[in-house]
């Protein structure tokens, strides 16, 4: 191959990965602002606006460290098309969907296709580039997160207006096979020539572990959180992901090499993956619900009033992953998420009377905050783990902030629906809190917007506050953990006394 034709793999690559990663992240933003249009269309219940995100996020979860070693074995190219396959195919039933159930199930497989896309493309960049040209690799993925936010609201507020909730789902299609043709014809194949083989039990434990968690908790306000069905899921989850532990630390091949766990660095990204997804874009379905419902907004309008967060992260993104060659890393990830939760206390104070702009400075902040976290994240993610398992650990760190999503989506719902339930008074006391939940004042009756709009926004406030506490949290453990002598082979290119200077004027 000669180097021409190697400069411009490495760029087709790029371009397949930001197509898919636009593809995905579009795809969660359009279905935020249609929640309310498909609450209405298939008579859905809180609980399965959930589902419509946390299937989605659950098998993302489920599968990203499966999908992410296999990728190492067999080819991450193989992997990467066969996901854009399933998450195509499975944009076309979610588009068909009759019913929740259906719109759920589809979502789950969706979700398996996301996986494999997700779990490969840090490491195609990785195969792609070395040294700065990485950073600023990422850097353009990063920019197109931040595209994909921008414009994925407005896009779906047009489409769910114009044409209908189901045209979210079907637009994945004509991009889907865009990114296959691209890939099939652009993009070389890369793996570990040395790889073990498929680890089955690991596979089993993790998935099976990780699904009963999360449907716990997704369940847990509905059923009661001392009912045989959740303490028996709780229980069989701890027993899972244990069994995976067990599994991990006695074969020769795991799916996911435990002692990653000894390098700080790795446990600081983990951390900042799942606390950034679970204090941060799990708030966008609440947020989503109090401008729609509570508000009254249609999804185009309440689609424009994310756009300060989404341009910002976009224009910032760049930036960031151009930093991630010159500036300790800790700082850029640190830094960011204490951005992030500056912006969660600026969201708090909402009351009945309220209007948009009153989270207006929190969403600014919010915006570049997630842009210094994103790429100097996925910089990370390969950096501290052999090249050879680049897979791995792509998949691992998407795999923390799937969790986060998930975990963070039905944690919070939970916690707001306690909340809301526990302070309900007057007629309002009466409407169950699954329904208190969905930001629809009419529950109140004739004259009582501003009472159920009292209680709603203060709940919010609550939820609010603590996404904003996990994370701070997030961000303190980020500056102890992650240090520039973790990284190795082709990680960012900073030199070691900056960073000392830092630690001393931290000091």
């Amino acid at each position: 191959m000669t180097a021409d034709h190697a400069h411009d793999r490495k760029w087709w690559t790029l371009a397949a990965v930001c197509v898919a990663t636009f593809m995905l992240l579009i795809d969660i933003t359009i279905v935020n602002v249609a929640l309310p249009d498909i609450r209405a269309a298939l008579n859905s219940s809180f609980s399965d606006l959930q589902w419509v995100i946390d299937a989605y996020a659950l098998t993302l979860a489920a599968f990203l460290l499966t999908w992410g070693a296999t990728s190492d074995r067999i080819g991450r190219r193989l992997i990467f098309v066969v996901g854009l396959a399933i998450f195509v195919l499975a944009s076309a039933a979610c588009a068909l969907s009759t019913s929740p159930l259906f719109l759920n199930l589809a979502r789950g497989v969706q979700g398996i296709g996301g996986a494999a896309m997700f779990a490969t493309s840090l490491a195609l960049i990785a195969a792609a580039f070395h040294g700065r040209e990485r950073g600023t690799a990422f850097g353009i993925w990063g920019a197109t997160i931040g595209a994909a936010v921008a414009i994925g609201p407005l896009v779906g507020g047009v489409l769910t207006e114009s044409v209908g909730w189901e045209s979210i789902f079907y637009i994945n299609v004509p991009i889907g096979i865009a990114a296959i043709y691209i890939t099939l014809t652009r993009v070389a194949e890369s793996k570990d020539p040395n790889a073990g083989p498929t680890d089955w039990l690991g596979l089993v434990t993790f998935s099976g572990g990780l699904f009963l968690l999360i449907f716990a908790l997704v369940r847990g306000n509905p059923e009661g959180w001392g009912s045989p069905l959740i303490v028996g899921f709780l229980v069989g989850a701890v027993v899972l992901l244990v069994a995976f532990v067990v599994v991990e630390a006695r074969i020769a091949s795991p799916m996911f090499d435990l002692a990653l766990f000894r390098v700080p660095t790795f446990c600081g990204a983990s951390i900042a993956a799942f606390v950034l997804s679970a204090g941060m874009f799990s708030m966008f379905l609440y947020i989503t619900l109090y401008f729609q419902n509570g508000l009254g907004y249609s999804p185009l309008q309440a689609g424009l009033r994310f756009l300060p967060l989404s341009l910002l992260s976009f224009f910032v993104a760049p930036l960031a992953g151009r930093l991630s060659a010159r500036v300790p890393i800790r700082l850029l990830i640190g830094g960011g998420l204490t951005l992030v939760g500056i912006a969660l206390l600026l969201m708090r104070g909402l009351n009945a009377q309220s209007g948009w702009t009153a989270l207006l400075a929190g969403f600014c902040i919010a915006g570049v905050g997630i842009a210094f976290v994103n790429a100097p994240l996925a910089t990370t993610a390969v950096g501290v783990v052999p090249q050879e398992r680049a897979g791995m650990g792509s998949g691992i760190n998407s795999t923390f902030r799937q969790v986060g999503i998930a975990t963070g989506t039905a944690g919070l719902g939970a916690l707001f629906q306690q909340l809301l339930g526990d302070r309900a008074t007057g007629r309002l006391a009466h409407v169950p809190a699954e329904v208190l939940a969905q930001g629809r004042p009419e529950v109140a009756g004739p004259g009582g917007r501003e009472a159920y709009m009292t209680l709603f926004t203060g709940a919010l406030n609550d939820v609010f506050l603590v996404g904003a506490i996990i994370v701070f949290a997030g961000a303190v453990l980020t500056f102890a953990l992650i240090r520039q002598r973790d990284f190795i082979a082709s990680g960012p290119a900073v030199p070691e006394q900056p960073e000392a200077e830092t630690e001393a004027a931290a000091a």
